[in-house]
């Protein structure tokens, strides 16, 4: 997985978590929402060496460009 969120292109990269059973480190063990997004975001931030907000940038115009019907 920490493989293909380095290799995947930023302009079709998008980020979720596994809820609600699946959480990311910290939160492993306890139930997931999508509020804990952050930390896989700086996960593959981490991994790419980039600053997480350019992640975080990217994916959300990633999602609106993919859900172009949905406003921003």
């Amino acid at each position: 997985m920490h493989e293909l969120a380095v290799k995947v292109p930023l302009d079709r990269l998008l980020i979720e978590t596994d809820s609600p059973y699946l959480a990311p480190v910290p939160y492993r063990g306890k139930l997931n929402d999508p509020s804990k997004v952050i930390h896989v975001a700086e996960k593959i931030a981490a991994l790419r060496g980039v600053p997480v907000e350019e992640i975080a940038e990217r994916t959300t115009d990633n999602f609106f460009k993919l859900f172009n019907k949905i406003n921003r």
